[in-house]
């Protein structure tokens, strides 16, 4: 066997065995009650999401853009210091995108914890799943929809701030003129989400 060989398969089993390792530590903390906040990625077709949860629901969706690393430290100062990588702990939600994605789901039933969108934004993000599968809505509209018809800049902060975008379709709003306007993911991203439902709506 060449070195270079061996090299590789020294490598593939370090790997393998890191893996098995952090799969283990992840079993323990659970079952020792020491995990607060479960996370794991997922490859989309928008990028690869990540995905954290805590023990009352999902509690981040975020795109590579914002810095996975960053996300993952922010939720340690801003829900608890006890995060770790539990891929099992979100196989659900994992699922229900994968579906979405697919065209066979149009909305997500997975229990969701909002505690990082508060006051105004909360009620933002309470409303946005009442813009239906296939339909957009106005900054306007939506601030209709939270009884503050003249709070439209604030929607509009509020949908750039959603802890939970995709699930939560802060995708679905665009400009009075039916334009896209801005996505934390990306225009290309909210484009993609809105051709995807266009097509299943």
């Amino acid at each position: 066997m060449s070195a270079t060989r061996e090299r590789l398969d020294g490598a593939a089993g370090e790997e393998a065995a890191l893996a098995r390792l952090a799969d283990g530590l992840a079993r323990r903390a659970e079952d020792e009650d020491l995990l607060d906040v479960a996370y794991r990625t997922l490859d989309t077709p928008v990028g690869t999401l990540l995905l954290a949860g805590t023990v009352a629901g999902l509690v981040r969706v975020a795109y590579d853009c914002e810095d996975h690393d960053a996300v993952l430290q922010s939720l340690a100062e801003r829900v608890s210091p006890r995060v770790l990588r539990a891929p099992a702990r979100l196989d659900a939600v994992a699922g229900e995108l994968e579906e979405y994605f697919a065209g066979t789901r149009t909305a997500f039933d997975v229990p969701l914890d909002l505690r990082l969108a508060a006051g105004f934004r909360r009620s933002v993000v309470e409303a946005l799943p009442r813009i239906a599968f296939g339909a957009t809505a106005s900054y306007t509209q939506v601030a209709a929809l939270t009884g503050s018809p003249g709070a439209v800049r604030a929607v509009g902060t509020a949908c750039a701030r959603n802890p939970l975008p995709v699930v939560v379709p802060c995708h679905r709003v665009v400009r009075s003129d039916g334009s896209p306007g801005q996505y934390v993911g990306g225009a290309a991203a909210k484009v993609s989400l809105l051709a995807l439902e266009a097509r299943r709506g």
